[in-house]
């Protein structure tokens, strides 16, 4: 057998990241993370099923009236429930057809020291940071796995996932496990050809985090970073496109720090 390649050829990467015809699955799809990524999937060709918790169904009349309904469909999901995460796929998949890309962005954070973290707020952020991916990922994997076309799988995680920061206890123990998750279901879903990769933001302007960060918090923080300022949503969604499209079907098990250089340290 030859050892010898064509180093001419070419896979075939489609540069301008068309999606046309795919079908993603964003969950907190109504969050600052999620509507940016949502307008360039959307901007690229893809069709959304956005899945949001019950809290926020107030939103989803004034949300969906900014985009075309064909291409956009709601779904009620409790990302911490087994059952209702299978419900939820289970209607993605009776409306498309299928699905081809899980945006793992539904997130929550409080803030507070290791002693004063109780246990109850330690099981609520490890329920939604970490379960939710994990529910949702297996669930969005079956369908992929049983189509047979591959499929990418995008989980949001946190600078916090590989740097200590205060008050972050339960938050980083979550994102932490969210990259050893990540990078076991890379491996076992190889064979299928589905990639399944995270990205890890600094803090992010979305309205939650710029409400979070004002003042001298946030200068002091801006000095920890390299670049001295912090991320806006859209350059996150530009990375979610990447991990989308056919030119990262070499990447999986990969964490793509988006921190201005705050993990250097």
């Amino acid at each position: 057998m030859s050892s010898e390649y064509d180093v001419n050829l070419r896979y075939g990467v489609d540069i301008n990241l068309n999606l046309s015809g795919k079908v993603a699955v964003v969950t907190g799809g109504l969050g600052g993370i999620a509507m940016a990524s949502n307008q360039m999937l959307l901007a690229k060709g893809a069709s959304l099923a956005l899945l949001y918790p019950a809290f926020e169904q107030e939103k989803v009349a004034e949300i969906a009236a900014q985009f075309d309904a064909a291409r956009v469909q709601f779904v009620s999901c409790d990302v911490t429930d087994p059952a209702s995460v299978e419900s939820a796929f289970q209607q993605v998949v009776a409306h498309y057809g299928h699905l081809d890309i899980l945006l793992n962005c539904a997130g929550y954070v409080m803030l507070q020291p290791v002693m004063e973290t109780e246990f109850t707020e330690w099981q609520k952020q490890i329920a939604v940071n970490l379960t939710g991916p994990f529910l949702c990922s297996q669930a969005a994997a079956k369908q992929m796995i049983a189509a047979g076309q591959g499929g990418k799988i995008i989980n949001i995680a946190s600078q916090a996932a590989s740097i200590a920061l205060d008050n972050h206890v339960a938050y980083t123990a979550a994102k932490a496990g969210l990259l050893g998750m990540t990078k076991v279901m890379a491996k076992e879903f190889a064979p299928h050809k589905i990639n399944v990769n995270t990205l890890s933001p600094t803090v992010v302007l979305t309205p939650m985090g710029e409400k979070a960060w004002r003042g001298e918090k946030g200068e002091a923080m801006k000095k920890l970073i390299p670049l001295g300022r912090f991320a806006y949503t859209d350059e996150i969604a530009a990375a979610v496109l990447f991990f989308a499209s056919n030119g990262s079907d070499m990447i999986t098990g990969a964490d793509l720090m988006i921190d201005g250089g705050f993990t250097i340290w």
